[in-house]
């Protein structure tokens, strides 16, 4: 099974990539690591116009759903946003990544930031630092060189994060 999560953004998309050992009708054995696939950051320029920019991540998120061909896509959904002129953007990006899984018929399920933290630090709220290493430390990251610029960005994480929370909330995956 593999699971592609998304973190959306308007600058940047956070993306990762987990595969688990066995297809999602077999039970996994819950102390072996989902294994990384892939994972980075989609980045627009800022000086793009916006449909420039969500035409990118359009574009960058098909590919990423052509070349992994993953069996669901975990994205964060938006649950509260203090910043309107942040909550639209953000929104609009959502839309566009929605879109790339409904055209390639790829199924969608949503976790709030909140869920995320619960699911994989445990607590509500966890600091994001401590979400990215329990992430860390829960998948299976040796084939990476994780000094990459673009990995080690948070955004990455983040996606890595909602992808294993996909893994560890959906039971029909395990």
């Amino acid at each position: 099974m593999i699971i592609l999560g998304i973190d959306p953004g308007t600058a940047i998309v956070g993306y990762g990539v987990i595969k688990t050992s066995k297809p999602k009708h077999q039970k996994q054995d819950r102390d072996e690591k989902p294994k990384v696939i892939d994972f980075g950051c989609i980045i627009t320029d800022n000086k793009s116009l916006a449909q420039d920019r969500l035409h990118t991540i359009h574009n960058e998120v098909n590919a990423l759903i052509k070349k992994h061909k993953p069996d669901i896509l975990s994205i964060e959904s938006l649950f509260f946003f203090k910043n309107v002129k942040t909550a639209i953007p953000v929104s609009q990006s959502r839309g566009v990544i929605l879109l790339s899984a409904a055209k390639e018929n790829v199924p969608v399920c949503e976790f709030t930031p909140l869920q995320v933290k619960m699911t994989i630090g445990g607590y509500g709220k966890a600091e994001k630092k401590q979400v990215q290493e329990m992430t860390k430390q829960l998948l299976d990251l040796t084939d990476f060189d994780l000094k990459e610029k673009d990995r080690k960005k948070d955004d990455a994480y983040d996606a890595l994060g909602i992808a294993l929370c996909a893994f560890l909330q959906n039971p029909d995956l395990t």
